[in-house]
């Protein structure tokens, strides 16, 4: 991966962010997501999309005491899977593709969780995002979740212009150091829960707001509509 030239100021800027978040949490982060087998996470995480963590492992401890194995899952009753996971959000879907997942799993990889990103994301019902929580917790590759706290986050801290996840993941493995990667997700997914949300971030509280790129550009426009006003008379 070709890294990004960056000046020294902003490369100063950058390591000042990774420094305090990995002060305010820890360079030890674990996935907030309840699991003890690889193709637990799988699942997991496949049914995180439009729901929180906390709520998925709610149902999850209940749904894998029920489900006890690739194969469970994989000749699972459509409508009774629905049921199983319906507080997750957009239950059809997502049973269908856990299904159709776990099938996959065991034509193609006997039963096995595959470590390819490229393998990962031939599953049914499997994305970059997905795919990259399993390469980052199970194998430890280094790699870059795209979340809506990453995405919107990492845009504000001007880490990044795009807004597609894809890009967004490229962008951030040229401008940040490869061994912070993966702590560098769940961190800014813990910001993005407590300080930074989306609604109605805490900037008075945030212990990145003096570096933060989006909070001198919002200052900068305050500063413009004020000065335009006292012209105006």
């Amino acid at each position: 991966m070709e890294k990004k030239r960056i000046n020294t100021k902003e490369r100063r800027r950058i390591a000042d962010v990774l420094a305090r978040l990995d002060e305010q949490y820890g360079t030890e982060v674990m996935c907030s997501l309840e699991y003890s087998t690889p193709w637990q996470l799988l699942i997991a995480t496949m049914l995180s999309a439009q729901c929180t963590d906390e709520r998925v492992n709610i149902v999850t401890r209940e749904l894998f005491r029920k489900y006890t194995s690739v194969e469970a899952f994989a000749s699972a009753d459509l409508e009774e899977l629905e049921q199983d996971i319906r507080p997750t959000g957009f239950y059809h879907n997502k049973a269908k593709n856990v299904i159709s997942c776990c099938r996959d799993l065991l034509a193609k990889h006997g039963g096995e969780v595959p470590r390819s990103i490229e393998e990962l994301t031939a599953l049914a019902g499997v994305g970059r995002k997905t795919a990259n929580v399993i390469r980052g917790n199970i194998y430890g590759e280094a790699s870059i979740v795209v979340d809506t706290h990453v995405k919107r986050i990492s845009g504000k801290l001007g880490f990044t212009g795009e807004t597609e996840p894809e890009k967004i993941e490229q962008d951030l493995m040229k401008v940040l150091p490869e061994e912070n990667w993966i702590r560098y997700n769940m961190q800014i997914i813990t910001l993005g829960r407590e300080i930074c949300t989306a609604r109605s971030p805490k900037c008075e509280q945030c212990f990145l707001s003096d570096l933060c790129a989006a909070k001198g550009k919002e200052q900068s426009a305050a500063k413009r509509t004020v000065k335009k006003r006292a012209e105006k008379g």
